[in-house]
């Protein structure tokens, strides 16, 4: 156990989903699994292990922001001994091209954060995902009939920006959403030798100002859950 998860180290699964959200865990555990367990609560972060179709996978949520995600996913993988992490989350699009509801795999991480630099002195601004990961989902999506794009995202540490720059972003440095926690993630997946990529469901745009509602966003990402789901049988 960990200051942060009440689980038995055998209680948690090779493979993890995080979306952010407690409830998400929740209802795609009730949804998608057989034979789930909760085996964590601490804190009203629900994370549940069970099988989807004889795989063993967890769910576990990561809150909001990079701090929280650094660290349930630093504990999962150092404590737990976990591999993989599949972040599956929201995210407000950038570009014109992605709308409410399109599914975006996250191959770069572009951030402002000092995240990375306060953990272990890393300066980069741009991380990657897992490149093996990404292959398998992007081969998975075909598979599925599934269209799913491709490109970087930027993690902010501020959700509610008075002055919001997205524009330069995504000039700069290709950003095609934004969402809070995948850089975090990925800082620690290469820190630490393991795996870790990002599937994100557009919820809002800043382009068109479409938005989904919150039990929208709560279960209404089936397609996005759907393919990570599949694609672990691959892994």
């Amino acid at each position: 156990m960990t200051p942060h998860i009440e689980a038995k180290k055998e209680e948690i699964a090779n493979i993890v989903f995080m979306p952010g959200d407690p409830m998400r865990a929740k209802f795609i555990a009730e949804t998608y699994l057989e034979d789930y367990t909760l085996v964590n609560q601490v804190r009203g972060i629900y994370a549940y292990t069970g099988f989807y179709k004889g795989k063993r996978v967890t769910v576990m949520a990561s809150g909001m922001g990079m701090p929280s995600m650094g660290i349930y996913s630093y504990e999962l993988y150092k404590f737990y001994d976990v591999d993989t992490i599949i972040r599956i989350g929201s995210a407000g699009s950038y570009t014109e091209e992605l709308h409410v509801f399109d599914l975006l795999l996250v191959e770069k991480a572009y951030s402002e954060s000092s995240y990375a630099k306060v953990q272990n002195g890393c300066t980069e601004d741009i991380l990657s995902s897992s490149t093996e990961l990404n292959t398998i989902l992007k081969e998975t999506a075909k598979e599925v009939g599934q269209k799913l794009s491709v490109g970087t995202v930027h993690s902010s540490d501020v959700f509610y920006k008075e002055k919001n720059e997205y524009e330069k972003l995504r000039q700069n440095y290709g950003c095609m959403a934004v969402e809070m926690e995948s850089f975090a993630l990925f800082h620690n997946a290469n820190s630490l030798g393991k795996k870790a990529t990002c599937v994100l469901t557009i919820s809002d745009s800043f382009i068109t100002k479409e938005e989904t509602t919150s039990k929208e966003r709560e279960t209404s990402f089936t397609a996005m859950i759907e393919l990570v789901l599949e694609a672990s049988l691959k892994l």
